[in-house]
């Protein structure tokens, strides 16, 4: 059996064995209401959470743009990553409380609850073009041109690059289309854990491997690699981007990324519906955090190949882009049999992301477009029935859009983000002021959304040459643009106020005790995420003389800091516990809401 036979026999092995052990895990569930298809009838645990929550964020669009921008530049896009650590600790501890308090199934049911239908369904509307427009596109794209290098098929079948990324295209779309239009929320979710522990695995075979790869240049084994990788290009590993900076200045990270980070892990309905499918609080919780610490660490797997493709002088083939340099670089360092591994996770990386998006889309049309407005007492069954057809629609549209992605002129990651821009900040905007003012109607905040859409809007398009002299990331555009659209709604909200004070309703649909060790877990993601801005410096190995014993005191010091701090404030804020059994998952007397007036 030839080499290529063997990748593909073993690739599709490792995809029949998740298929297999998800159909048998979602055996017996009932898909015939809300609660069942779209939020795996509100069952899931905090690992489950964790490992759903990465692999919908770690799309092949992370794995190959990122190791593009790294071998184009540098590591300042690892901002997107591990600024998610303290994203993620501002969802689990302020957000996701309030979310299942109010038993919500959608972002928009919030929307609803606190501006009117109305807003709702501007808000739906944002949500579902930029599923349509730019998820699902980006998705089946950036899978389909990571597979398409890994097998090698434009040189081994003799067709363009363009045939390739189409014939991908069309496998992921109906593979992952059957995951999320048949299983609903729970095969999601089930599928993604498994995929996601092959992920994490296969993702650091890579750049551990690599190491090897670079020895052998010099005639060496690992020791050489690791001197090379230290010493070569050490400008690469600063992570701290300048003012010029073409993939993220570090300004941008701590202004427009952190809101852009709020709006996707707190806001964005594909993403956070995991948490809200949740068994209970502490599970949610708990499955946030670990994730935060999972996506500080992320940048070991998504953004090291790229620098180690650069040291290796591996070029990027005629006719195409930066962004094959991830699979062209897995191809070379790893063997047959755990390259078709890596390939199967990355698989299940893509399928998690683009049936994620379709599982939400088809949530925010059933429930907030059908049932209101076409079934208003139509059975559960025919509201669930809707969604799966719009799903079907929107992966009809990505398929035949996506491949002339490749057409853009600019880095994939970029792309998406500055596409994203339209929708994320002013979505988490008006969410952000509905729970923190009561007064705020729905008027200023149709306007504000609208006023933030049009601007951003005009600056990357009609004013773009403008903004660019100015020398404003988009990202810069976005920050100045939330504290302008935060003010003008503020002021319409006190000339057009509510008639009454919004107060959030209380549904208990699960048990409200929150993780006991939710602090401590925040303070060691904190302290980890600070260190890898230590570790990813001129301080660390961007200095070019490896790591010094200072640098290295200084992020232990860091991570333990950060834990005894979240370990002193469990204490002092101890979680309420039922009265019965006293553990986090027990049932018991009604819950109090500690976790709601616990400083965050």
């Amino acid at each position: 059996m030839s080499e290529t036979a063997w990748l593909v026999s073993l690739f599709l092995l490792f995809m029949v064995i998740v298929a297999v052990i998800t159909v048998m895990r979602v055996r017996g569930t009932k898909f015939d209401s809300s609660d069942g298809y779209f939020l795996a009838g509100r069952s899931l645990s905090g690992w489950v959470i964790a490992g759903s929550l990465l692999l919908t964020n770690l799309q092949a669009s992370n794995f190959v743009g990122m190791s593009a921008n790294a071998y184009d530049v540098n590591m300042a896009v690892m901002g997107y990553e591990v600024f998610s650590g303290v994203t993620l600790i501002v969802v689990a501890l302020f957000l996701v409380p309030r979310y299942l308090k109010q038993g919500i199934t959608t972002i928009p049911d919030f929307i609803e609850s606190r501006f009117g239908p109305g807003t709702r369904n501007f808000v739906t509307i944002l949500f579902l073009v930029l599923y349509v427009v730019n998820l699902v596109p980006v998705t089946l794209y950036a899978g389909a041109v990571a597979l398409s290098g890994m097998f090698n098929v434009p040189e081994l079948f003799g067709i363009s690059q363009f045939a390739s990324v189409t014939i991908f295209v069309w496998l992921i779309g109906v593979v992952g289309g059957a995951y999320a239009i048949f299983g609903g929320l729970k095969a999601v979710a089930i599928s993604d854990s498994i995929n996601g522990i092959a992920l994490i695995i296969g993702g650091l075979l890579v750049p551990v491997l690599g190491f090897w790869f670079l020895g052998r240049i010099d005639g060496g084994g690992f020791s050489a690699g690791l001197d090379r990788f230290l010493t070569t290009d050490p400008e690469k590993f600063n992570a701290f981007g300048a003012a010029d900076d073409p993939n993220l200045p570090f300004t941008a990270a701590i202004t427009g990324l952190i809101l852009v980070n709020l709006y996707y892990w707190g806001t964005d309905q594909s993403v956070i519906q995991r948490a809200l499918g949740a068994k209970n609080l502490a599970q949610a919780e708990k499955g946030v955090l670990i994730a935060g610490l999972l996506k500080v660490l992320t940048p070991f797997m998504l953004i090291i190949p790229g620098i180690m493709a650069a040291q290796a002088l591996i070029e990027v083939p005629e006719g195409q882009t930066s962004d094959s340099i991830y699979p062209l670089f897995a191809a070379q360092v790893l063997p047959v049999p755990l390259l078709a591994f890596v390939a199967a996770a990355l698989m299940g990386a893509i399928l998690s992301t683009f049936n994620s998006v379709l599982n939400s889309a088809s949530t925010l049309y059933a429930t907030n477009v059908y049932k209101p407005y076409f079934g208003k007492n139509a059975p559960e069954a025919k509201v669930v029935r809707s969604g799966k057809w719009f799903a079907i629609v929107v992966a009809l549209i990505g398929l035949f859009a996506s491949p002339f992605l490749m057409y853009t002129g600019t880095g994939l990651f970029t792309w998406l983000q500055m596409v994203n821009g339209f929708f994320n900040v002013p979505i988490f905007t008006i969410i952000l002021l509905g729970y923190v003012t009561k007064r705020v109607s729905s008027r200023a905040a149709n306007i504000g959304l609208a006023f933030f859409v049009v601007c951003y809007g005009l600056s990357q398009t009609v004013f773009s040459a403008q903004v660019a002299d100015a020398g404003l990331h988009f990202m810069h555009v976005s920050a100045i643009l939330f504290v302008i659209t935060s003010l003008l709604i503020l002021a319409l909200g006190r000339l057009w106020p509510r008639e009454t004070p919004y107060q959030l309703p209380e549904n208990h649909v699960v048990e409200m005790y929150p993780w006991p060790y939710r602090y401590r877990m925040a303070g060691f993601v904190m302290g980890t995420m600070i260190s890898m801005y230590v570790l990813f410096s001129t301080f660390g190995i961007a200095s070019g003389h490896g790591l010094s014993l200072s640098a290295v005191a200084t992020i232990a010091a860091l991570i333990a800091g950060g834990t005894l701090i979240g370990v002193w404030a469990d204490r002092r804020w101890p979680a309420a516990r039922p009265p019965a059994e006293g553990g986090e998952d027990a049932g018991g007397a009604e819950p109090e809401q500690a976790a709601l007036t616990e400083p965050a």
